[in-house]
């Protein structure tokens, strides 16, 4: 998979500085890290996400993550099983919302992020290098799983403006800008 994301990742197109260093970051991290996606890499690991829009584009589908207890786009860990990285965020958007007709609208990078996960229990901090995919679903329906504390459908309108969350609003800000 490491070949797969060098790719991905020197393919993809920043919207700003601050996902321009994300990319950086991302890149050397995977560059110079064989199992760069496997959870047993302590010092950090690629991760995958779903940016999912609702069936009209005006909004996204968020998590209240439970362990984090923050408002954010569905993903998670990349598994032993998954052949790619976008199948790893298929297959986490599915099992955080129960939406299993999601359409990925594009197998490249949606957006870039490099951010510290604090130590928990019997995990040490270490970093995510999340790599997001835009998705779209056919109907507003969801399930909340046991890894969050709830989902809401947000308009895009009011995450564009969130300061408490820069990397969802930045998507928003992205997925606006492309949409007009």
């Amino acid at each position: 998979m490491q070949d797969q994301l060098i790719v991905l990742l020197l393919a993809h197109q920043p919207a700003d500085a601050t996902e321009t260093g994300h990319l950086q970051k991302t890149l050397d991290f995977v560059t110079h890290t064989k199992a760069c996606s496997s959870r047993q890499t302590l010092a950090g690991h690629v991760t995958a996400s779903a940016w999912i829009l609702s069936p009209d584009g005006q909004a996204a589908l968020l998590t209240h993550h439970k362990k984090l207890n923050r408002w954010l786009q569905l993903g998670g860990h990349v598994d032993d099983g998954d052949i790619s990285i976008q199948a790893a965020a298929t297959r986490e958007a599915r099992e955080e919302s129960g939406i299993q007709d999601l359409q990925l609208l594009h197998a490249t990078l949606f957006d870039v992020d490099a951010h510290a996960i604090p130590a928990r229990h019997n995990e040490p901090g270490h970093y995510h290098y999340d790599l997001r995919f835009l998705f779209q679903a056919l109907h507003l329906d969801f399930c909340v799983s046991d890894e969050s504390h709830d989902l809401a459908w947000v308009p895009l309108s009011t995450l564009v403006s969130d300061d408490n969350n820069a990397s969802v609003s930045r998507m928003a800000k992205k997925t606006l800008k492309n949409s007009s």
